[in-house]
C-alpha cells in the first residue's frame, strides 16, 4: 500500500461565502476606532477570523437537512427527543437539559451549587466558566499539572489535572465546601491540551474518595478522544465514540457548548445523574431559558446538534481536524514562532510573552500581538492572558495570567490549507518585525468578562 502523505479535507465545498481584503492603513484606523479590542471589529473587516471556534463551524448537508426537519412544537417536540437520545447515548447520563449555549449551562449549574464559601476546582477554568463560578460568590481554583504551565515543553497530555494537588486542596479546603470538580476536555485556556483517560480515571477516584461529583466540560470531547486514541497506550484500536463513552462513564455530570464539537452555530446542554439537582436545574432553566424540552433553542437547532454529535466522532473527520492544526504548528515552529507545544486540537496558541519580551506583563503583550496580527494581515485572534483574567473579585486587583497567549482558534470545516498558509506567512512577518510592537494600557473595562468590551490604547 502506498504511503500518501497529503492530508485532504474529508468533504467537498457546496456553498461559499466571500471574504473582503482590506489595506493595512484601513485596518490600523479600524483598530484605533475599536479601542484596540478585536471583539469590537466588524466581521466584514476581518480576512481570516480565528477569534473563536465556537459557533463558527460549517454545517454538513445532513445537518442542513435536519434544520428543515426540525419540529418547532413548544413542548415535547420530536427534535428534543432526537437530541436527548444522542446525548444520552454518548454520555450515559440520565437527565439531559438543553441550553442555548455552554455558558447558560454553567450559569444554571453554578447558581445552584456555587455561592459564598464554596470552591470549584478544575484543571483550568475557561473565561466564562470562571466568571460564572465567581459571579455565584464561589472561588475558582485551577490545578493543571506543572507541565501544562510550560509552553515549550513537549508532553502528550498537558491538560491533565494535578492529582496530588487535587487531593491536598480537598483536604485543606474541606470536601463539604467543594460542590463539584470540573474537568475541561480539551483544556482550552491551557492551550487546547488534551487530558488522558488515566487522568480522568484518577480524578474520579479522588472525587469518589471525598464524595464530590465530577463534571466534564465537554466542549471538545471528540478532539480529546482522538488524542487519547493516538497517544495513550491501549486505545489505538478503539473508535473515538468508544473512547468518548468511556470518558463520560467516569463523570457524574457534564456541561457542553454544542457550538464546538457538535458542529453547530448555537446550542448546548447540561447533563447529570442526580435527580434532585436535575429538578433544580430544570426549574431555573424554565425561569431563564425556556421550557425543559427546548431550553432557549429552536427545534431545528436541536435536530442539527443531534446530527452533529453523530458526525463529530467519525475518525476521518477527527484525523483531518487534528492534523490540520498540527500542520500549522509545525510550520510556525520551523519559522521560530513560539507556540504552545505540542499544538492543541482546536487552536494554535502563540506565546506572546516569549515573542515580545520587551513588553511587560502589565502592558498586555498578548493583546498587543493580537492587534498587530490584525493590522498586518487582517487575522483576528483572541488574547488569552492577563486581560482575560479579570480582576480579583474580592481585592479588585489585576490578576496576572500564568501565560500570555494569543489563541488562533480554527473554525471546523471552514478554511482550507491555503488560508492557513497565509496565516503562517503573516505570523512569520510579525515575528520578524516584533520589536516595533508596543504595549497596551486598558482605559475602560466592565466588572466581569472585561476582555469582551474593554478599550485599550497603545503605550
Amino acid at each position: 500500500m502506498r504511503n500518501i502523505k497529503t492530508m485532504i479535507e474529508p468533504f467537498k465545498i457546496k456553498t461559499v461565502e466571500p471574504i473582503k481584503p482590506t489595506t493595512e492603513e484601513y485596518r490600523r484606523k479600524t483598530l484605533k476606532e475599536a479601542g484596540y479590542n478585536l471583539f469590537n471589529i466588524k466581521a466584514e473587516d476581518v480576512l481570516i477570523d480565528l477569534l473563536t471556534d465556537s459557533g463558527t463551524s460549517a454545517m454538513s448537508s445532513m445537518q442542513w437537512a435536519e434544520i428543515m426537519n426540525g419540529d418547532e412544537s413548544y413542548a415535547g417536540a420530536r427534535s428534543f427527543f432526537a437530541f436527548e437520545s444522542e446525548v444520552r447515548k454518548l454520555t450515559g447520563l440520565k437527565h439531559i437539559i438543553p441550553t442555548h449555549q455552554g455558558r447558560a449551562a454553567e450559569k444554571i449549574l453554578f447558581s445552584i451549587v456555587g455561592g459564598k464559601g464554596k470552591t470549584i476546582i478544575s484543571n483550568t477554568h475557561f473565561d466564562t466558566t470562571r466568571a460564572n463560578v465567581e459571579y455565584s460568590g464561589a472561588k475558582a481554583l485551577d490545578l493543571v499539572i506543572p507541565e501544562g504551565k510550560n509552553p515549550s515543553l513537549i508532553h502528550p497530555f498537558k491538560g491533565n489535572m494535578d492529582i496530588q494537588a487535587l487531593d491536598s486542596a480537598i483536604r485543606e479546603i474541606g470536601a463539604e465546601n467543594i460542590p463539584v470538580v470540573v474537568m475541561t476536555i480539551t483544556n482550552n485556556a491551557g492551550g487546547g491540551q488534551p487530558v488522558s483517560m488515566e487522568n480522568i480515571r484518577e480524578t474520579k477516584k479522588v472525587c469518589s474518595k471525598y464524595n464530590i461529583p465530577l463534571f466534564i466540560d465537554a466542549c471538545r470531547f471528540a478532539e480529546n478522544a482522538y488524542f487519547i486514541k493516538k497517544r495513550e497506550k491501549g486505545y489505538d484500536k478503539k473508535t473515538p465514540l468508544e473512547i468518548s463513552k468511556e470518558m463520560f462513564s467516569y463523570c457524574d455530570g457534564a456541561t457542553m457548548s454544542a457550538k464546538k464539537d457538535a458542529l453547530v452555530n448555537i446550542g448546548g446542554f447540561l447533563a447529570l445523574n442526580n435527580d434532585d439537582l436535575a429538578q433544580k436545574c430544570r426549574n431555573m432553566l424554565i425561569l431563564t431559558e425556556g421550557f425543559s424540552t427546548y431550553g432557549g433553542l429552536a427545534g431545528r437547532d436541536l435536530s442539527a446538534i443531534a446530527q452533529g454529535l453523530r458526525e463529530v466522532v467519525e475518525e476521518d473527520y477527527l484525523a483531518y481536524r487534528i492534523r490540520s492544526v498540527e500542520y500549522v504548528g509545525e510550520r510556525l515552529t520551523e519559522k521560530n514562532v513560539p507556540i504552545i507545544l505540542p499544538p492543541g486540537g482546536h487552536a494554535i496558541f502563540v506565546d506572546a510573552e516569549a515573542m515580545l519580551p520587551h513588553i511587560p506583563k502589565h502592558q498586555y503583550p498578548a493583546q498587543a500581538l493580537a492587534c498587530e496580527l490584525y493590522a498586518v494581515g487582517g487575522i483576528r485572534g483572541v488574547e488569552i492572558g492577563s486581560a482575560m483574567m479579570d480582576r480579583d473579585p474580592i481585592t479588585r486587583e489585576n490578576r496576572p495570567a500564568k501565560m500570555e497567549l494569543v489563541r488562533l482558534a480554527i473554525p471546523r470545516r471552514v478554511y482550507t490549507q491555503s488560508h492557513m498558509d497565509y496565516v503562517i506567512e503573516i505570523l512569520d512577518i510579525v515575528n520578524q518585525e516584533k520589536n516595533k510592537i508596543r504595549g497596551m494600557k486598558m482605559v475602560s473595562e466592565a466588572p466581569v468578562l472585561r476582555h469582551f468590551t474593554a478599550r485599550f490604547e497603545q503605550v
